[in-house]
């Protein structure tokens, strides 16, 4: 699996990363959790992002992944806190093969309003969007945002 996903050539710079094969299963080292985690199709461009986000200047430990939402049984992707330990943004990974639609950002953009965070960034690891409301618009970016335009 994993040499396949290497062949997969996502909108990213080069990443060097820990992959390892345990038990017929590929895991990538996951340097916000620090552990091993399976290496899926999601997570390998959450693994990206992560990344790219990190190059961006965000700090690892105002990162959290993979954790229950308040007050709902989903779960997240990714969540960044500003210096208060308030969110943020949500990050939002899809599959290389899931193509980011209409219907996808729609669903994203809910979670602004649902969840009252102001940012989200959403990737397929080919293409990057960043949605945040800008007084009472919701704009969308194809771009991954800086640190400081997050915690303005």
């Amino acid at each position: 699996m994993a040499i396949r996903l290497k062949e997969v050539q996502l909108n990213f710079p080069k990443f060097s990363f820990q992959i390892k094969s345990q038990n017929n299963k590929n895991y990538i080292f996951d340097v916000i959790r620090n552990k091993y985690v399976v290496l899926t199709p999601e997570e390998w461009v959450r693994q990206h992002l992560l990344h790219q986000l990190i190059e961006n200047n965000f700090p690892k430990g105002r990162i959290s992944v993979e954790r229950s939402l308040p007050n709902s049984a989903k779960r997240y992707d990714g969540l960044i806190f500003d210096q208060f330990l308030n969110p943020q943004a949500l990050i939002e990974c899809k599959a290389p093969s899931v193509a980011i639609t209409q219907s996808t950002l729609d669903q994203v953009m809910g979670y602004i309003s649902l969840l009252d965070i102001p940012h989200i960034i959403l990737s397929n690891g080919l293409r990057h969007f960043w949605c945040y409301r800008n007084k009472e618009a919701i704009e969308i970016r194809e771009e991954i945002p800086l640190f400081s335009a997050i915690t303005r």
